[in-house]
Parts: C-alpha cells; structure tokens; sequence
C-alpha cells in the first residue's frame, strides 16, 4: 500500500480530505489604499461638519439680532426669554467647533503616536557577550 501523498495516513485518521484552504491575505498596498480612504472620508467628514457649525453659527446670529430687537421693541419677557435660549444655543454651536477640532487633532496623535516607553528591556546575547559589556562599561567609567 504505497501512499501517494505525504499525509495520507494522518488525513485517513483524523477523516479530513487534506485539501489545501487558501489564505486570503490582504496586501499591503490594499492595506494603504483602505487607511487612505479612511483618511480620506475623514477629511471629507470633518469639512462636511465644519462647514454645518459655520453655518449654523451665522443663521443663529442673524436670528439672535433678529429676536433682540423684537424682544427690545415689544418688551415682553417671552421674548427675552427666547433669546437667552438662542444666545445659549449659538454658544453650544462654536463649543462644538472646538470640539471638532480637538477631535480631530487627536485622531491624528494616535495614528502617529506609537509605545512610549519600554518596561521589560531584555538583553539577547550569550553571557560571554554580556561579561565583555559589562568589562567595557566599567572601564570607561573608570577612566
């Protein structure tokens, strides 16, 4: 009984056909081609929001000055009222700005930033090499 394979005794045993599974692996230049779309669409979000802020910022000053004078004219509280609302809601926009903005700016910091410090230094080398080291360090402090 002359097997025609290598494993064919361990592919009986274990009831396996010993087909071989492809590996998907992903390349790297798909890799870098995913991590610049991400960055890409980023980008685009924090415009796209950035943009919406500015804008809900202006429309909300044009209705403040707009509610002040109304509120100056007829004197009524209501209106006062509706203008400290708005006042507030002007003011949680431009927080939200700067928000984006740190947001983002962290976003970046934790793409570039990598382990700061090492807790286990090891060193790899024979004992011959790590006695030589240590004779050498001595020396040079000795002199």
């Amino acid at each position: 009984m002359k097997m025609t394979k290598k494993f064919d005794d361990l592919n009986e045993t274990f009831n396996v056909s010993g087909e071989l599974v492809s590996s998907e692996v992903e390349s790297a230049e798909d890799k870098i081609e995913k991590i610049s779309r991400e960055s890409n669409d980023l980008k685009k979000d924090y415009e796209y929001t950035r943009g919406n802020l500015y804008s809900i910022i202006e429309k909300g000053q044009e209705a403040l000055n707009g509610i002040l004078e109304l509120a100056q004219e007829s004197e009524m509280p209501r209106a006062y009222e509706v203008a400290g609302q708005l006042i507030k809601n002007v003011a949680d926009a431009t927080d939200k700005l700067i928000d984006l903005q740190k947001k983002l700016k962290d976003i970046d910091e934790q793409k570039v930033k990598g382990p700061t410090n090492v807790t286990n230094a090891l060193f790899v080398g024979s004992t011959a090499e790590l006695s030589k080291l240590l004779k050498n360090g001595l020396s040079d402090e000795e002199t």
